[in-house]
């Protein structure tokens, strides 16, 4: 089935034309269609399916043209999300005259409520800079048609669901004509709970496997004690042919030390956690984008919705602490049906949380050792299998501009 089957209006699919769209993906072969027919959507689905297409395509196409008040609102859990679904919207509705604005924090008010003012259809948005505007009024959810509640697992990750809850409670009621959509990637108790209040009677979808890694990525173990991972990090940059790495850590300490010690040994580095400002943030996604910096130091802000094509390798500095987010990290990698390969550096005191991580997406991950690396402590080698990593040409490295 081509976009244009879909009954979307020939200003959308004119739009989705011009990005390159070819065919559309599993999600959103299924969830366009129950958007277009006004039903509300509860979908399974993990980041780089498509998602923001299924949803945005059918509320560009029923809304029409613009209007002076917001009647689509999309909620997102991080600032980022919310600046790259905001562009998502911008571009779909390119032939059209439907005004689009974000709201997050980490920037002045004066903009937003300049862009608010002058009459906007649709709101991307996290919640609380959302509540922010509510309570100074320059914000009104009265003509709220279309409600996207996205990456809801997340959101309940960072204590949003309470503010998300008075929020909907702020639009019109589904008896009343509000259209509601839930994405997450999983459905735990609460989320089933916060589902039945906002959603009535609602179509359900899923795709893929939500605990699996993606086919396309290779993931290995790399044992090592605590006082060598960064040389090791150090040398598996230094042997191994890649495009772009993320690498993540557990905190934002730990993240600015990492990226001290690359930028020291030469590479480009990016650093993206909550306490950098919204502009550094901005900057050194695009910069990583765009092939600044060929590496970006992360916490798992990043871990979950932020689509960059083309990174080639994740490392996993830190093994995190929940083992869904291990599938999340290793998902920025291998997408769009290309390859990519995933590091994680395992201590013994990481033991536990590897076990868990083994156990949640059901495999045994390759332990490996790198070949010539000057291991020191090798206590944790006696108990485990290892693989002999052989080095790799460095070939077609982004270096420093």
């Amino acid at each position: 089935m081509s976009f244009q089957e879909f009954g979307l209006s020939e200003a959308i699919v004119h739009g989705v034309q011009c990005l390159g769209y070819v065919d559309p993906t599993p999600i959103q072969l299924q969830a366009i269609p129950t958007v277009l027919n006004g039903k509300d959507l509860v979908a399974a689905a993990q980041t780089g399916t498509g998602k923001t297409a299924a949803f945005a395509l059918p509320i560009l196409s029923r809304l029409g043209t613009h209007e002076k008040t917001p009647r689509a609102l999309v909620l997102e859990p991080t600032r980022e999300l919310a600046a790259q679904v905001h562009d998502a919207f911008k571009d779909y509705a390119r032939y059209t005259n439907l005004r689009v604005t974000s709201l997050f924090g980490g920037v002045g008010y004066g903009g937003q409520e300049t862009d608010l003012a002058r009459g906007v259809d649709i709101v991307v948005a996290t919640p609380g800079r959302l509540l922010d505007h509510l309570e100074k009024g320059t914000l009104k959810l009265s003509s709220v048609q279309y409600l996207v509640l996205d990456e809801v697992d997340r959101m309940l990750d960072m204590g949003f669901i309470p503010d998300v809850r008075r929020i909907v409670g702020a639009c019109p009621s589904s008896d009343q004509g509000r259209q509601s959509l839930l994405f997450t990637a999983t459905m735990p108790p609460e989320i089933e709970r916060l589902a039945s209040f906002v959603l009535k009677e609602p179509e359900k979808i899923e795709i893929g496997a939500r605990r699996s890694p993606a086919e396309t990525v290779s993931h290995y173990f790399y044992p090592v004690s605590v006082m060598q991972k960064h040389e090791l990090l150090q040398a598996l940059l230094e042997k191994t042919e890649y495009h772009s790495v993320i690498v993540f850590s557990r905190t934002k300490a730990g993240a600015d030390l990492i990226a001290a010690r690359l930028e020291e040994s030469g590479h480009s580095v990016a650093v993206l956690h909550s306490d950098r400002s919204q502009g550094e943030r901005t900057e050194a996604l695009a910069g990583f984008k765009n092939g600044t910096f060929e590496v970006l130091v992360a916490t798992d802000l990043a871990a979950r919705g932020i689509d960059i094509q083309g990174v080639s390798h994740v490392i996993n500095f830190d093994v995190p602490l929940h083992a869904e987010d291990y599938v999340h990290r290793i998902g920025r990698t291998g997408r769009a049906e290309s390859s990519g390969d995933a590091f994680t550096l395992i201590t013994a005191e990481e033991l536990k949380e590897v076990e868990s991580i083994e156990r949640f997406i059901g495999q045994k991950v390759e332990r490996q050792k790198l070949d010539d690396f000057p291991y020191r402590y090798t206590s944790l080698f006696s108990t485990t299998p290892l693989a002999s990593a052989k080095p790799r040409k460095k070939i077609g490295v982004r270096r420093k501009r």
